[in-house]
């Protein structure tokens, strides 16, 4: 029984601190929501491209970038990135229209 219970205790500990990750503030976590929306949108406009290999180079491009930049912590500069990524995707929006009518 007393194993068990000792058992049960080390279970339920914190993990160490160095484990922990720090938490985020209020303005980053409202500019990972918005950026995780405008992933969601790309995905989700590149979808209506029927599969071909287009497809899978914009998408790969879109990843690409959005891994590249995984760790930016300034907010000017997420918000700079959101801004210039929303341009170049609106300037893309189009052709992926084109495609997904033709």
């Amino acid at each position: 029984m007393r194993a068990s219970i000792r058992l049960l205790a080390a279970v339920s500990r914190d993990p160490p601190s160095k484990l922990k990750k720090p938490a985020i503030s209020l303005d980053h976590f409202i500019q990972r929501g918005r950026v995780l929306a405008f992933w969601r949108e790309i995905v989700r406009a590149l979808n209506k491209i029927p599969p071909s290999a287009t497809r899978n180079e914009l998408h790969d491009y879109a990843r690409h970038e959005f891994e590249r930049h995984r760790e930016v912590t300034d907010l000017a500069h997420i918000r700079y990135l959101l801004s210039t990524g929303k341009s170049e995707f609106e300037t893309m929006r189009r052709y992926i229209d084109e495609q997904a009518a033709g």
